[in-house]
């Protein structure tokens, strides 16, 4: 790291005093990395992204703004994030984590300040869209980048495992919170509480433990990958029929993925479960993720790249549909639910793999970006796409079946998404 990028530390306070002890740089930096990012993740995810969907009801019950248009608002923040992604990953690569991950917290404060206190939908529109470039900073694409950095190897593999696995909990923790405390105050009262934990977790673990020297590019891995590609990696691999047929593949599922997540209260309201129950569903999702992902390791060790993405999405698609058909009871559902959840949570590390599999790490930034933008776009138009479409279709049974669908398209595509010299031990 040069001189000019080090990083000063905090200004003196009680509270960023033991923070200074567990990550300052007499500690093991590194060390340090992936804790805060356990914990700034599960906190991001929670607060910018699985508040919405418990609360968007409410937003459009107490405004009289449509349900449309309040999840378009959303949808835009998710456009807003993949284009940000671009640049951002470029970035990345030079710099590192550090000052992306602390602007993005520091952003997302007033951002979702705003969104609670706008009084109209254009400027709640407006406020959506600025936690956008927020979430572009702070959600797993900056903390894929930062993991593939300072980790190789298996190490990398476990440490990816391990910030998914605890970020699996967002819903699970911040769904039912949400849910909690938007039944005793405003749902604007709620965002300015949620804002209030992003600021007093995510600005000061960011700034203060992704502190460790940034390793520089490795020369020799991208003059295998440049000579491999005939050209510079970042534009000659983008230009490959794996890359695009991953692509597309990816962007079904975040799709199918993101609408079916969105999708799963207002579904479980309409079998006549509680708005609290349902949240509690959608919540125990996240505890699927965290199942889903504990096996990853041994997925990764019995089956190649190739078999695994479309194994996955393959069963996407079947998850989906069962949650999308099965009546009740309760059990049945949460049951459901937890299997979808366990699905999603495989798929979050395979995007996560997605180019060190094929490509290496060398310029994963760069890659990382462009492989997300359109996943993350289609992430962006599902909830207002989904809101719609399930209008269109007759009803949220009718919608999960073609969520359904598109997995098993994206299952077909993802089966062409391996070069043939993959890194990995076996491209099934």
């Amino acid at each position: 790291m040069r001189a000019k990028d080090a990083v000063p530390h905090a200004g003196p306070g009680k509270v960023q005093a033991p923070l200074r002890r567990a990550c300052g740089a007499s500690g093991p930096l590194r060390q340090s990395v992936l804790p805060a990012l356990c914990v700034t993740e599960i906190v991001s995810w929670g607060v910018l992204y699985y508040a919405f969907p418990v609360l968007a009801p409410q937003i459009s019950q107490n405004t009289g703004w449509s349900s449309p248009s309040v999840a378009a608002a959303f949808s835009g923040a998710l456009i807003v994030s993949a284009l940000a992604g671009i640049p951002l990953g470029r970035v990345l690569d030079r710099r590192g984590p550090r000052k992306i991950m602390t602007g993005g917290s520091l952003l997302a404060v007033p951002a979702v300040v705003a969104v609670a206190l706008a009084p109209s939908l254009p400027l709640f529109t407006i406020a959506w869209l600025v936690c956008g470039l927020a979430m572009s900073a702070t959600l797993y694409p900056p903390a894929f980048a930062a993991v593939t950095g300072w980790f190789d190897g298996t190490q990398r593999t476990r440490a990816l495992t391990t910030v998914t696995l605890v970020a699996g909990l967002a819903s699970t923790v911040f769904a039912p919170l949400t849910a909690t405390l938007a039944d005793h105050m405003s749902w604007r009262t709620t965002y300015l509480v949620l804002a209030a934990v992003l600021a007093v977790v995510t600005v000061p673990l960011h700034a203060l433990c992704l502190r460790a020297p940034w390793p520089a590019p490795s020369g020799h891995a991208a003059a295998g990958l440049t000579a491999a590609a005939g050209r510079r990696p970042e534009s000659a691999v983008p230009r490959t029929r794996p890359f695009l047929l991953l692509g597309l593949s990816m962007a079904l599922a975040s799709f199918a993925f993101a609408a079916a997540v969105v999708a799963t209260v207002p579904l479980l309201t309409n079998r006549a479960l509680s708005s609290e129950a349902a949240a509690w569903a959608l919540g125990l999702g996240g505890v699927g993720q965290v199942l889903g992902r504990l096996g990853y390791a041994a997925l990764v060790r019995r089956v190649g790249v190739r078999a695994r993405t479309v194994l996955a999405y393959s069963l996407g698609g079947v998850t989906t549909l069962a949650l999308g058909i099965a009546p009740g009871p309760m059990p049945l559902l949460i049951a459901a639910s937890m299997a979808a959840g366990a699905v999603r949570g495989v798929a979050t590390l395979l995007q996560a793999t997605a180019i060190t599999d094929r490509w290496g790490a060398q310029s994963y930034g760069t890659l990382s970006g462009l492989l997300s933008a359109p996943a993350v776009a289609a992430t962006a138009l599902a909830p207002w796409a989904g809101a719609g479409l399930a209008v269109l279709l007759g009803g949220y049974p009718a919608l999960f079946a073609l969520l359904a669908a598109l997995l098993g398209a994206a299952a077909v595509l993802a089966a062409g998404s391996v070069p043939r010299k993959a890194t990995g031990a076996s491209t099934g």
